[in-house]
């Protein structure tokens, strides 16, 4: 939400900065503050704009406006609306409900074969029984996440991205656990709600690279 905020996540080493375009939710930002936002960032860092059941012509048309390349999407968005977004690199969030998350792993698989979604960048894990896209704070189901890792249902699926109530103290415990391709963290390292803490944020980033490092 803050200019400062993305160029502070930049300097201490992360990838990509999210950019919320949900009205329904306090992180929410208009595409004239996100081009703020954007502005502050250096090369090869990922702006990602993220959206909730939002129509294709909608993300399309703030995508374009901020140069964006890369998008999340948090609703129900299906297949065929993440076909149509090509292309627009696409993160889509499925919801860690132990009763359905087999069946949403399959669906997404089965799916990337019979459209051929080769813009389906991402798949990140969110917190089942929340009623906000993203930033709860509301800890995962990582015992679910890793049974569907060791059965191999990832297989075919572009990267996981490991979300949900991580922070410093907790993230590498996670990555140790289930050895994401990435890891996704909003309230983990606020100071206050909107607001990110340059401590945490290089506490978190040092705490995944330390546990990346013990994996190679």
């Amino acid at each position: 939400m803050r200019a400062q905020d993305a160029a502070e996540a930049a300097g201490a080493g992360a990838d990509a900065i999210g950019l919320i375009f949900y009205p329904k939710v306090a992180r929410f930002i208009t595409p004239e503050l996100a081009r703020e936002i954007i502005a502050a960032l250096p090369p090869f860092v990922t702006p990602v704009g993220l959206f909730v059941d939002d129509d294709v012509t909608t993300i399309r048309r703030i995508a374009e406006t901020l140069s964006l390349a890369t998008v999340q999407l948090h609703g129900e968005e299906s297949p065929e609306q993440v076909d149509e977004l090509k292309p627009l690199r696409v993160i889509k969030a499925i919801r860690v409900d132990r009763a359905r998350f087999g069946g949403e792993l399959r669906r997404w698989q089965a799916a990337v074969a019979a459209l051929e979604l080769t813009n389906l960048a991402g798949i990140v894990t969110e917190t089942a029984g929340t009623t906000q896209a993203g930033g709860t704070g509301v800890a995962n189901d990582w015992g679910t996440v890793t049974e569907h890792v060791k059965a191999g249902d990832f297989t075919n699926l572009p990267p996981l991205i490991a979300a949900g109530g991580l922070t410093p103290e907790n993230v590498a415990t996670v990555i140790r656990q289930i050895r994401p391709s990435a890891v996704d963290v909003s309230s983990g390292v606020e100071s206050r709600k909107g607001e990110k803490s340059a401590a945490k944020i290089e506490s978190f980033i040092r705490a995944v690279r330390e546990a990346d490092a013990e994996e190679r």
